[in-house]
């Protein structure tokens, strides 16, 4: 599995980042988490506020800051 976090650095995005390593944590499911800060790549994701995470390539959450609860949601389907 990837998980990507797509923010420039901001301490929502830091904020993000950090509720994706718990909920990987807490789950045991083996992923390969990557923070993307460059605007040029986030774009190319089609987003356009951040922080977003995209979980195997789809777009989950844009603009949030996702509960541990809703990523687990993501990444135990």
């Amino acid at each position: 599995m990837e998980i990507k976090v797509l923010g420039p650095g901001c301490k929502r995005c830091e904020a993000a980042e950090k509720n994706v390593k718990e909920a990987v944590a807490e789950t045991g499911v083996s992923a390969q988490i990557i923070k993307i800060t460059d605007t040029l790549e986030i774009a190319k994701h089609g987003v356009f506020g951040t922080p977003a995470i995209v979980v195997d390539g789809k777009v989950k959450s844009v603009g949030k800051i996702p509960t541990r609860d809703e990523i687990k949601g993501w990444i135990q389907q």
